[in-house]
């Protein structure tokens, strides 16, 4: 083992990880109860998890005891390691996933299980990964930012295609009902208003005086202090590098690319997003 680099290893894992999830994705048990929250990585899936948290369990100990990724587990941590959300206390399970349409255990859609789905402007998305590859020893060395780029357009990232995944899960939201499909955009611009669509979509009651105050908590400076949603307390990732919670922004992709890179990825982005129904806010 000591003799394999880095990249080497990383690509004997994913293929022990693929022929894994082949044969054993499809066998997770969902409950008629359970809430998904899907996104592709870096797209809002702690700020998310957090407010359906709060929503649905209240201000009470576990938010400042116990670290958001055991309240709300990954469906692929669990899938993995035979670890089963059976173990979470409680109804309903809050369970989430960075899994592209096609690898969601179909037992969700055979209960008609609710799910959310959060998406984030490709540039912003690609800018926030770039900085988590860096500091996440679990994930493959990112190189430099104009190679990423590149890797990003060719869809060769940890769990795939950006296009791929919100093109997927937008055209699955036009058959399946039970999708409420969001925009991290959106929430930046009105967290309280997309707290409101939420709860619509979920059937939930909480009260104006709740949602107002959960809208206040959730802010990024706010959870950007907190051990229990800022991933400090988790060991694979290097803060020295860079923090998990970094800005939090929409707009920071201009502080990243070139003009040149700009224009290329914009050229590539009119290729791939053909769909006129799907729109992102690259700023607000």
């Amino acid at each position: 083992w000591e003799t394999i680099h880095r990249p080497e290893l990383f690509k004997i894992c994913n293929d022990v990880i693929s022929v894994y999830f082949y044969f054993n994705v499809q066998n997770f048990q969902a409950r008629p109860d359970d809430i998904l929250i899907a996104t592709y990585p870096k797209a809002g899936t702690t700020w998310v998890s957090q407010i359906l948290d709060l929503l649905y369990f209240g201000q009470t100990e576990r938010q400042k005891t116990i670290p958001i990724f055991e309240r709300v587990p990954f469906l692929e941590i669990l899938v993995l390691t035979f670890y089963t959300v059976k173990l979470l206390p409680t109804t309903p399970r809050l369970i989430k996933t960075h899994f592209p349409i096609q690898f969601v255990p179909k037992s969700f859609w055979e209960q008609n299980c609710k799910i959310v789905y959060v998406a984030r402007n490709a540039k912003d998305n690609m800018v926030s990964f770039f900085h988590f590859d860096r500091m996440n020893i679990a994930h493959p060395e990112p190189g430099d930012w104009s190679n990423y780029i590149h890797r990003f357009m060719e869809g060769k990232m940890v769990f795939g295609s950006w296009y791929d995944h919100v093109n997927g899960w937008w055209k699955k939201k036009q058959t399946y009902s039970n999708i409420h499909y969001m925009f991290y955009e959106d929430m930046i611009e009105d967290t309280e208003r997309e707290i409101d669509k939420l709860c619509s979509f979920l059937s939930l009651s909480n009260s104006a005086e709740e949602k107002k105050m959960i809208a206040g908590g959730v802010q990024f400076d706010k959870m950007k202090k907190d051990e229990m949603t800022n991933y400090s307390t988790f060991s694979i990732l290097d803060f020295k590098i860079s923090p998990f919670m970094r800005k939090g922004k929409v707009g920071d992709w201009k502080n990243h690319f070139t003009v040149a890179q700009n224009e290329v990825f914009d050229e590539d982005y009119k290729e791939k997003m053909k769909d006129p129904t799907l729109q992102f806010r690259t700023e607000i």
